[in-house]
């Protein structure tokens, strides 16, 4: 017996990650130096969500995948033409900053409303995947306060498995402390779940898979909404700097933890 889930994946684009990243003072506030010409990549953590809930979609029949993204139109472009390859899944944008140097809240707030205006969208058998963190800001925020914005309460946050029981109901596994894992039972749908890395490998490129997902992909970029999450935010960075290197580290064999966290504290306290 299968079920049928209505996927929500919420995902953006970040620089990718081979790339020489420095923080520099825009016109609007904070932005990385030449951020529109460094090439991006989909969001690493967006896109371990997107793949498990392809291959969760594709074993209950009847399933469907969205991808809500908020990013800069033309950049999102660039970034689906390899994307929508990999996995089937039909695209809502809305076209604003994906900056690391946006308010969590209102990144929520947009893609709630995105969500929200999504046609044929069943609440009732609603999973919102997304990123437990992120490569452009790791605030872990977003996807909590997603849920609230939906009135979703069933929420898990570096989930690593998720299996669907025959009678709908989900077992979840997350991340917790010292490598060990919580398994939560939850009786369905809806829930949010912010993925850790899951279990499953980036998927080959299928060329297939890729023309059906363009031909609603265009349409998608071209109606999207613009979002204004920068200028009409009440967020305002003091200062932006690269993490300064402040010690340099040692490898010595065989070293009693004693002295190891002496060393730590002596370090601290210079």
């Amino acid at each position: 017996m299968s079920n049928e889930f209505h996927i929500v994946v919420c995902g953006s684009i970040v620089p990718d990650p081979l790339q020489t990243l420095e923080p520099v003072q825009g016109a609007q506030g904070p932005e990385l130096k030449n951020e529109m010409m460094l090439p991006a990549v989909l969001d690493p953590w967006a896109g371990h969500a997107l793949y498990e809930a392809a291959n969760l979609a594709a074993k209950n029949p009847g399933s469907k995948v969205w991808l809500v993204s908020l990013g800069p139109k033309a950049k999102l472009q660039q970034v689906m033409m390899n994307i929508a390859q990999k996995v089937p899944f039909e695209l809502v944008c809305a076209d604003g900053s994906a900056s690391g140097f946006t308010d969590s809240f209102e990144v929520a707030t947009v893609l709630a409303q995105s969500i929200e205006g999504i046609q044929g969208l069943d609440k009732s058998k609603l999973l919102v995947f997304g990123g437990w963190q992120s490569a452009s800001r790791g605030s872990g925020a977003v996807m909590q306060m997603l849920g609230e914005l939906l009135g979703i309460s069933e929420q898990f946050q570096g989930v690593d498995k998720l299996t669907a029981g025959d009678d709908g109901s989900l077992e979840i596994m997350e991340r917790i402390e010292g490598g060990a894992y919580q398994v939560s039972a939850c009786n369905g749908t809806p829930a949010v779940l912010g993925w850790a890395t899951g279990e499953l490998p980036e998927p080959p490129n299928n060329p297939q898979v890729g023309m059906q997902n363009m031909r609603l992909v265009m349409p998608a970029l071209q109606q999207a909404k613009p979002a204004d999450v920068v200028q009409g935010s009440s967020l305002a960075f003091a200062a932006v700097e690269l993490p300064q290197q402040r010690r340099e580290t040692r490898v010595v064999k065989d070293m009693p933890v004693e002295d190891m966290a002496r060393e730590i504290v002596e370090w601290l306290n210079s």
